[in-house]
């Protein structure tokens, strides 16, 4: 582990809603800041600072990395290899970064674990307190999913460390991190509050954890791929389905007749929201949704590179297997891609320039991290793998989704047609990478895309490729402890 995990001092402190842009304290240390009880609500906001780098890993290593995006480079681009399934991106930034940053917030998830535990009594309200820390629990939880699902076998760290003690903890078993991710989020499913009020909303709720945990429970059930990834062939799909069903039924949430307003900036944490990440103009802008979009169109639109992402003539196209799934009356296409850009089409599903601040990462729009949309179609997964329910229940599900799109009805909807619905309804949501890797899809559907669209530019992809490569940088300094995934 590198010297960059220890961050406590990091602790980026502001309140939670729309505030990921906390400011470090420079004069305090771990013994003397847990005095007051406001201490420990801006420790725990701090925790939360680190989902602002939440967008950047789904999309850059998520959406990136699938069959929804063609991406050619104008030049030596650190993102053409996670596209390309280049086995030589161990020092890619955008995955050292997605190692780093997860351990900056894993480390300050533990400090302040370990500050309530000597020095807890100091909130007085003892509401508040089981609440915080079941906040920390959950987002140490979130932190360390990512983390499994990015790279298989990570060092598991529960307690705050120097870096020279870190330096000593190996990689750990997918089913060792797993069972930290589990209790964690039971932990925090039962000790939450389901919904929030004012300044306090966006923060994590017990629907957050569970629907998270139902995830995790989805995710190990997945084929394994001969590699030591996410997927543990557990078959937990009936805990998993338990969990979206307590949320369907708990009536917190709803399916919102309109597909855009979904995300619509005067529409934010609407009832589709189960958990997002929160940004505002000005002192806590989106970067989002910017990226993936090829600087001549902010140019075309007159304004300049200030909305661009650096990446000069580079292209982001969305692929022609996708525009062609989507048909021409889905209403979800018009909205998600831009059709009509002459250069390539790109995923816009973020985009109103009516609302822009004043950059490409000054957008006041949340990024939607699990609505309920997908809960109901995990629903349907899990019951086309055997868990309790009946193939009316999966057609219902899938038909009230395309019927928003304005789509016709299905009838004995497969896995297959399953999972392409799932794409079509969260382009730009980065969950498409992930969803073919636990449906044991990742190889062959990607190899299919490849033939198909006689793609050129993309590797064949193997096993190895469902997980990334341990950044060269750790491997360094590990000084031999971490060995390097197989492929790479």
């Amino acid at each position: 582990m590198r010297s960059g995990y220890i961050f406590l001092l990091g602790l980026l402190f502001a309140s939670c809603s729309k505030q990921l842009d906390q400011t470090p304290v420079s004069s305090t240390t771990t013994g003397n800041f847990y005095s007051t009880q406001n201490d420990f609500v801006q420790a725990v906001n701090g925790v939360y600072s680190g989902l602002k780098n939440y967008p950047s890993m789904a999309l850059w290593l998520g959406e990136m990395r699938s069959d929804n995006i063609n991406a050619i480079s104008d030049g030596n681009r650190d993102w053409q290899g996670i596209n390309d399934m280049s086995p030589d991106i161990t020092a890619v930034t955008f995955i050292t970064n997605a190692w780093q940053n997860n351990y900056n917030a894993i480390y300050n998830a533990n400090s302040t674990l370990d500050a309530f535990a000597t020095k807890g009594s100091v909130v007085t309200d003892t509401t508040l307190r089981a609440r915080l820390i079941a906040e920390c629990h959950y987002l140490r939880a979130f932190y360390y999913f990512e983390l499994v699902k990015l790279f298989g076998k990570v060092p598991l760290i529960t307690t705050a460390m120097t870096s020279s003690e870190a330096a000593t903890v190996p990689r750990t078993a997918v089913s060792q991190v797993y069972d930290t991710i589990i209790s964690d989020l039971t932990y925090a499913g039962a000790h939450l509050p389901a919904s929030y009020t004012g300044s306090n909303v966006g923060r994590a709720t017990s629907y957050a954890a569970k629907g998270l945990l139902g995830q995790v429970y989805l995710t190990r059930s997945g084929p394994d791929y001969g590699i030591e990834g996410p997927g543990l062939n557990s078959g937990e799909y009936d805990k998993a389905l338990a969990l979206f069903n307590e949320i369907i039924a708990s009536g917190t949430y709803s399916f919102l007749s309109s597909y855009s307003n979904i995300f619509s900036y005067t529409n934010e944490n609407n009832a589709e929201v189960i958990f997002d990440v929160q940004f505002m103009s000005s002192s806590n802008g989106a970067g989002f949704p910017s990226y993936l979009v090829p600087v001549a169109y902010w140019t075309s639109l007159g304004l300049s590179n200030t909305y661009g992402n650096g990446y000069g003539a580079s292209n982001f196209a969305v692929t022609s297997n996708l525009k062609t799934s989507y048909g021409d009356t889905d209403t979800r296409k018009t909205f998600n891609i831009a059709t009509t850009y002459t250069t390539a089409p790109f995923i816009k599903k973020y985009i109103n320039t009516a609302y822009k601040g004043t950059s490409g990462t000054d957008w006041p729009i949340n990024f939607i991290v699990l609505r309920y949309t997908d809960v109901l179609l995990m629903k349907a997964e899990c019951i086309l793998h055997g868990a309790s329910g009946s193939q009316a229940d999966v057609d219902a599900i899938v038909n009230q989704v395309r019927a928003r799109a304005g789509l016709s009805s299905l009838s004995n909807v497969t896995l297959d047609q399953l999972m392409e619905e799932r794409r079509k309804e969260f382009l730009g949501e980065g969950l498409r990478w992930n969803d073919l890797v636990r449906e044991g899809m990742a190889v062959t559907t990607m190899n299919a895309w490849i033939a198909a669209d006689a793609v050129t530019n993309v590797e064949t992809v193997v096993p190895a490729y469902v997980i990334y490569p341990v950044p060269s940088a750790e491997i360094s300094a590990s000084g031999g402890l971490y060995e390097q995934n197989t492929g790479y």
